[in-house]
């Protein structure tokens, strides 16, 4: 599952339909007797296989806007279309399906389970998919060659470096092969060394075809997107789309 052995998926062409649409969407939240705007009327279009990078100041509706196009929330307004099925309407069992099948997630956190040992942690969505023993075992392995942890699959995360934790998130949240990647401060926990091998990683997997969206504060993964979308008090400040290309 390396940059040069991953299965490629084809780009977007001019006037394809795009694999997520939001139109109008809003999310609030009550606090006591107060309702927090945390996003409001956004409107935003992602294609197949573009790198799309989100920032925005503290509290702007980021990680709100992760969690809806990663089908972990829904919008209290609006329309949000993932390859043309309305989320709002689709039941938690497909919704599960779809975040299992369909979309891998990397947190600033890891989210690795302590107990399990590296490759453990990445058979884990295979699991819950129902794959047999053996060939959890084979992608997993795959997965973990991919990030160049070979030799620490049998290692628990307490055993792992921070950069090596991430490297291990990652295998697991491609080894379903989804279609696309979020990431949430992928970088945010990790030297610069680290930083940069999980960039690296995730710009390979973005090359064989995955649509790529990550929300950051780092000012280096937004000049990397093809694409940068910035967030102001929940709603669209700007969207600047270079084709091919660095955002200038």
């Amino acid at each position: 599952m390396s940059a040069e052995t991953a299965p490629s998926r084809p780009r977007a062409e001019a006037g394809e339909d795009p694999v997520i649409r939001m139109r109008g969407i809003c999310r609030d939240f009550p606090v006591g007797s107060q309702v927090v705007h945390a996003l409001r009327e956004v409107d935003l279009d992602i294609r197949r296989g573009e790198f799309l990078a989100v920032m925005g100041p503290s509290g702007s509706g980021k990680s709100t806007l992760l969690n809806l196009l990663g089908c972990l929330d829904t919008p209290t307004q609006g329309s949000y279309l993932l390859a043309g099925e309305e989320v709002a309407r689709l039941g938690e069992a497909r919704l599960a399906g779809i975040r299992r099948s369909r979309i891998g997630f990397v947190f600033q956190t890891f989210h690795l389970v302590p107990r399990l040992t590296a490759i453990r942690n990445v058979e884990l969505p295979m699991v819950f998919a129902g794959v047999a023993a053996q060939e959890r075992r084979e992608r997993a392995g795959r997965a973990l060659h991919a990030v160049g942890l070979d030799e620490r699959g049998h290692h628990r995360p307490a055993q792992l470096s921070g950069g090596e934790r991430q490297r291990v998130a990652l295998a697991r949240a491609v080894v379903m092969e989804p279609d696309i990647l979020l990431a949430d401060e992928p970088t945010g926990n990790l030297d610069l060394r680290s930083g940069e091998e999980v960039l690296r990683l995730l710009e390979q997997r973005n090359a064989a075809g995955i649509t790529l969206i990550v929300v950051t504060h780092n000012v280096e993964i937004g000049s990397r997107a093809g694409r940068l979308v910035r967030l102001v008090d929940g709603r669209v400040e700007s969207d600047v789309r270079r084709a091919g290309g660095k955002v200038p």
